[in-house]
């Protein structure tokens, strides 16, 4: 297993390398000058857009901007806005409570869309099993900000159960409407995928094979049934989180949530490229690192799976 992490770890390194590098130059390859509107109507000095130009390596090719920039980042440093902020300063006001969002997020579509899923399959076709399809069904057609927009004008505005919008420094509690409009896609997903492969291997022959034993149901359900079950759905939670992460640009703008989201369109909008890149690159660092964690995870479901 260790020298399976190592080889996993060391192949990391041209994916991290390939990926940034498509990032950086998608991001940068947009057309117009970052500095032509940021003098006001009249437009900037040439003398100051030639120092701008110089200080941020503008003017070199892409490719060897990219290098630049990977040699910096590697030093921990991102880089500074053109009006000059660190932002390693901005992602670290910004990253905790977008982290936070997804957890929650992650926390919620497990726990309800593995129950759902779980009792549905075990169940069988019935009155639970349709009225989780419905409103799994239902959920998928709805986009995240039509499902945000509703939660917040009937818990807040009219019950007045939530506040309609979070504070700076948000709780778990205030994080869990939003959280749970943030993962309410994915949990109809991990329910319907629950529920199809705890149907499929309630068949199986290993299964069939545990009852003959005389195993326990309880044992059976738990040891042989769901372990293997779980494989799939542990596939998508794991690069979930990564999507949930880059993901929250609607949700943390339809309850005013100050995280990475709202830095992200803002940085778009004032083509902040350095801030873009940043920000995406520690998004492919997440699903990296997530990607690796599944991988270890199958060999704990599932005895059967070694890595040499």
């Amino acid at each position: 297993m260790g020298r399976y992490v190592l080889r996993r770890l060391l192949q990391l390194i041209p994916v991290f390398i390939g990926t940034t590098l498509i990032i950086y130059l998608l991001v940068w390859a947009i057309p117009g000058d970052p500095f032509a509107g940021k003098c006001g109507d009249r437009g900037c000095p040439p003398a100051y857009i030639a120092e701008m130009h110089e200080k941020y390596n503008l003017d070199d090719p892409l490719v060897i901007q990219y290098f630049k920039y990977l040699g910096k980042l590697l030093a921990g440093d991102f880089g500074e806005t053109y009006a000059g902020i660190q932002i390693s300063t901005l992602i670290q006001n910004a990253y905790p409570t977008t982290i936070k969002l997804a957890v929650v997020a992650l926390v919620i579509e497990g726990v309800i869309g593995l129950a759902a899923g779980i009792l549905t399959g075990l169940r069988g076709r019935g009155f639970l099993d349709n009225l989780v399809l419905v409103s799994t069904l239902f959920l998928i057609s709805l986009p995240v900000f039509v499902t945000g927009f509703v939660l917040q004008i009937t818990l807040g505005s009219e019950l007045g159960i939530i506040k309609p919008t979070v504070s700076a420094n948000p709780s778990i509690g205030e994080l869990i409407v939003p959280g749970f409009v943030l993962g309410s896609l994915s949990m109809a997903y991990v329910a319907r995928l629950t529920r199809t492969s705890m149907m499929e291997n309630r068949h199986a022959d290993f299964v069939r094979t545990a009852v003959a034993k005389g195993l326990e149901p309880k044992r059976v359900v738990g040891v042989h049934l769901l372990r293997n079950s779980l494989i799939p759905v542990i596939t998508f939670l794991g690069t979930d989180l990564g999507t949930l992460m880059g993901g929250a640009i609607v949700t943390e703008g339809v309850f005013n949530i100050r995280g990475i989201g709202g830095l992200v369109f803002k940085s778009i909008l004032t083509k902040e490229g350095a801030t873009v890149t940043g920000i995406v690159t520690l998004l492919v660092l997440v699903y990296l690192l997530m990607n690796l964690l599944v991988d270890i995870l199958y060999a704990v479901l599932d005895p059967r799976i070694r890595y040499d």
